[in-house]
């Protein structure tokens, strides 16, 4: 059965490529995902690796995390479940409404 690991403090210069290649001398890489801004394209610097094994991810972990890798210090561990996230986008709030909103009664601005 395969496993993610999470990949943090990636070099924003690296590769799928590159990481896979670094992940496969320790067992067989199933997937590789480097994590990028969704507007701006960018990476964010950090990444899933899918081993292929409960051990293959083992032993990548114990040897990967805290070693160089592009001039920066991976972060390797086990990848938990993701969270479900809040929708974003039009609708919902965040604009208008609250204190400091343009003609609002915030805190000290109401009649006396």
């Amino acid at each position: 059965m395969s496993k993610k690991l999470f990949v943090g403090n990636i070099s924003f210069k690296a590769t799928e490529d590159a990481l896979r290649e670094a992940f496969s001398r320790f067992g067989e890489v199933e997937s590789v995902k480097l994590i990028t801004d969704a507007q701006t394209g960018q990476p964010k610097g950090f990444g899933f690796v899918e081993m292929a094994t409960e051990e293959d991810a083992q032993r990548a972990v114990a040897s990967l995390n805290g070693t160089p890798f592009m001039d920066r210090t991976l972060t390797v561990s086990e990848a938990r479940p993701q969270q479900p996230r809040e929708k974003r986008g039009f609708g919902g709030g965040g604009y208008g409404g609250g204190y400091g909103g343009g003609g609002g009664r915030g805190p000290g601005r109401g009649r006396r």
